[in-house]
Formats: structure tokens, sequence, C-alpha cells
């Protein structure tokens, strides 16, 4: 359950440009900012704000901004020579945007805390029979020097920053769609001579960005050759119906037994 609250109240945020310049936010404009953040913000700056080095957004640490004004006009106008680019978005949707960034400050996660999975104990021996074998996983996944790289590497996934908890990866396997995070999501990008390509999102900068497409590998494109790119819906499939409750619990075993 995710909760919020009305910043009322000042906080401060320690960053190396020193002190904030703050203001206070209503639950609605938390809530909108998260729904903002969630869709175009942490394709790169990860679900806790801290995949970018050196900046933790989760933390209150920037290097540029000393005023959560300096937040608005950085969202809206981006970086000049940096992976920072600049988003569409009118004053109101990056003000949202901030008071989302005060509220993960305001009330920090312990983002290694494990949540607990309902559903039978599982067993990551006969999960890896299953993961290897009925799940097919291996079509997709790269797991310990076998699979395919189309989907995400799964040989380290209860380690280090991509750490996932057992309540996360049961959620995978039954709405993959549900939430996907930053760093897996899929992207479809039309050229304005109409060729397209469909791959997960590498990198994007102010002119170009990069994918990873099934068919042609690493693909790289300027922003202005393109006529349209867009998000779309995750190629995991959903495991509902096809995997019992048990046989659920002993992949999600296997995979949490990947260090």
């Amino acid at each position: 359950m995710r909760i919020y609250v009305a910043l009322t109240f000042i906080t401060s945020f320690v960053s190396p440009c020193g002190l904030f310049a703050q203001h206070s936010y209503l639950p609605s404009d938390i809530d909108d900012g998260r729904r903002i953040y969630e869709t175009s913000c942490g394709t790169c700056h990860g679900a806790f704000g801290d995949a970018v080095p050196g900046i933790d957004l989760g933390r209150g640490q920037f290097r540029r901004a000393k005023s959560d004004e300096d937040l608005v006009r950085i969202i809206r106008s981006g970086i000049r020579d940096t992976t920072m680019p600049p988003f569409n978005f009118n004053e109101s949707q990056a003000t949202m945007v901030v008071a989302y960034l005060r509220n993960m400050t305001a009330m920090p996660v312990d983002r290694n805390a494990p949540i607990e999975v309902l559903g039978p104990p599982g067993d990551a021996t006969r999960g890896k029979v299953i993961f290897e074998g009925k799940g097919k996983c291996l079509t997709c996944h790269w797991t310990n020097g076998a699979g395919n790289i189309t989907g995400p590497d799964l040989s380290s996934l209860n380690g280090g920053r991509g750490r996932r908890s057992p309540a996360e990866l049961r959620r995978s396997l039954l709405e993959p769609n549900a939430e996907v995070r930053p760093e897996n999501r899929t992207i479809r990008v039309v050229t304005k001579s109409g060729a397209t390509s469909t791959g997960n999102l590498l990198n994007q900068d102010t002119d170009t960005i990069q994918l990873l497409d099934p068919k042609l590998g690493l693909a790289s494109f300027m922003k202005a050759d393109l006529k349209e790119f867009e998000l779309v819906p995750s190629p995991m499939p959903s495991f509902k119906g096809l995997l019992t409750d048990q046989e659920s619990a002993d992949v999600i075993s296997y995979l949490l037994s990947l260090k």
C-alpha cells in the first residue's frame, strides 16, 4: 500500500548545492507526480531515483538544483551535454513531479526490505526445472550463462540494485504489465521513412535513443529522424492459469536463489 502525505511542514534536502527552498504539496499533487515519474522519469532514474550515478532523487541528492523551482526548470528544460533531456511538461506537471520527489525524501523506504508473498513455500530445485522446462523462460531470459538476451538478465536477480522481493516476482509472473520496472520497459520507434523497431529501452539523451531490438540487436536512432516513439506493453506473458500456486512459488524460490 502506498502512503502519501500533504507536506505542510518544512523538510530539508541535503545536496551538494546546499539547503533547498521548500514548498507544501497536497496528496493529489504527489499522486499525480508519481504517475508522471513512473511513466517518464523512472526509465532512467529508476523506481527509487538512484539509477543515475551521483544522483539519488529518493534521498534528495541532486547536482544542480538549489530549490524546487530549479527542479521544475531542469525537468522542463533538461541539462545540456548530459543525458537529462527536456520534457514537454507544463509547469503544473513538472511541479507535481517535484511534489512526488519531495514525498520520497520525507517518507524514505527500506529499499532492501523483504516482502512476504502469499502462497505455499517454494522449492528452488523444482523451480529451476520449471523455469528451464515448462515455463520456457530461457526463450527470453539469460540466466547463468544460458538463454536469450531479449528479456532482462536474471542471473543476479537477488543481488545489488536489481534485488526483487517475492511479492514483486509473483506479480511479474501473474500480471507482467501491472508494474514494469523502468529498466525493463519496451519501446517502439517509427522513423520518418516508416521503418519500425521494438525492443528494450537502453538509454536516451537529448538527441538520441538506444534500444535492444531482438531482430536488429543494439539500435540507435536520432530523435530528429523519428516520427514517433512510445512505450508498449511488456512482451512477458502471464503465467496465471499456466502455473499452479505451488509451481509459481517454486519458480520464485529459484529466482530468489540467483545471486
